[in-house]
């Protein structure tokens, strides 16, 4: 299931986003907050809490405003005065579960520790919230922890040095690598409880009908067989675990795109 961000009311959902981060948009939420209708308990923050709670234990799918007024012990009705629909409330969830990340990043220990930890606490973000993984990429929020987050990289890019036009590719090279690969683990946790067979259990049996069905594999398809008997890295993690295997692939990309930086092979 994919979900577009940015399909609210532009301007209140701005003014949610930034209401506080922004003069202007705080005054206009204390205006608004004036009007009649109901108060007692309710606030945006509150709502958005409930929907990311609603989300990270049913996905997006159960999410609606009727669920989130339920999880709130009131009606939908009573939502709407703080958060006009479903479409705001979806990009006040993706900006606030973005929230807390670390704001910069030490470059005492290199460009690189820093951008493993940025990657790190990116990653480590989206498997705890994995919906997050369901809002498309294509459009931003635009709100100021989303923003948060691509300025905390930028930070650490600028502040080693690396050049202006090396900059765009490296930062939607490494956005899409870590989506790519968080979605691949969150994905992988799912598998089981969806399916009923463990990945264990669901290779073991699809391999042995494919050594049975296609026992010619290896010369048909000589470079995947090599890939699929070549020896892990040193380092490669010795009991199976998809996610962790995923983060170790992660890492390795990420290794591979910061030396090709140091080299001065990233496209400009």
């Amino acid at each position: 299931m994919t979900v577009y961000g940015g399909q609210g009311d532009p301007a209140r959902t701005m003014a949610l986003l930034w209401r506080a981060h922004s003069p202007a948009a705080e005054a206009a939420g204390s205006k608004r907050r004036t009007a009649p209708g109901p108060k007692q308990g309710l606030t945006v923050d509150a709502i958005v809490e409930a929907a990311i709670a609603l989300a990270d234990a049913d996905g997006m799918e159960k999410l609606s405003m009727r669920a989130v007024g339920e999880r709130l012990g009131t009606s939908a009705m009573a939502l709407y005065t703080y958060v006009p629909s479903k479409r705001e409330l979806v990009d006040l969830m993706y900006d606030q579960a973005h929230a807390g990340l670390p704001h910069s990043y030490d470059l005492a220990a290199g460009r690189d520790a820093a951008v493993h930890a940025w990657t790190g606490d990116l990653w480590t973000r989206y498997l705890t919230h994995p919906w997050l993984l369901q809002v498309s990429f294509a459009r931003p929020v635009l709100g100021p922890h989303e923003q948060s987050v691509l300025e905390s990289l930028l930070g650490i890019l600028h502040g080693t040095g690396v050049s202006a036009p090396a900059v765009r590719p490296t930062v939607s090279a490494l956005f899409h690598l870590i989506r790519g690969a968080a979605q691949t683990a969150a994905e992988s946790r799912a598998a089981a409880a969806a399916t009923g067979t463990s990945d264990e259990q669901w290779w073991t049996e699809r391999s042995t009908q494919l050594a049975a069905l296609v026992p010619d594999f290896a010369t048909r398809f000589p470079h995947s067989a090599a890939l699929s008997t070549a020896p892990p890295p040193a380092d490669t993690p010795s009991t199976y675990d998809p996610v962790a295997h995923t983060r170790h692939t992660l890492d390795a990309a990420v290794n591979l795109l910061l030396t090709a930086l140091t080299k001065g092979r990233a496209p400009s």
